[in-house]
């Protein structure tokens, strides 16, 4: 008889991700010790790094689109220039100045 045992995906967050990445880019330490250390698969790694580079415009995207809602709502609040303000537009928190 077979025993079906359940397995739980783990998800990882961007940060952890583009760490890993971005240190492995570096050069310092491979690609199996880095996976080792972190207690992921090595192909897992691999293949972050692969989406890395189609995935890296992302960064300037978000830019532009928080970019003229800030600036209107900065018009308008007439908030000083260097004053950082939460952008609820953006799924995540726009921290331009």
């Amino acid at each position: 008889m077979w025993k079906i045992m359940s397995c739980t995906r783990r998800n990882f967050k961007a940060k952890f991700k583009s760490d890993l990445v971005l240190e492995l880019l570096k050069g310092e330490k491979d690609l199996n010790s880095l996976a080792s250390e972190n207690s992921i698969h090595p192909n897992l790694l691999r293949n972050w790094k692969k989406e890395f580079p189609d995935k890296a415009s992302v960064v300037f995207d978000d830019w532009e689109k928080c970019r003229l809602p800030l600036v209107k709502l900065r018009r308008n609040q007439k908030l000083p220039a260097g004053k950082k303000m939460e952008n609820s537009s953006c799924q995540h928190r726009c921290l331009h100045s």
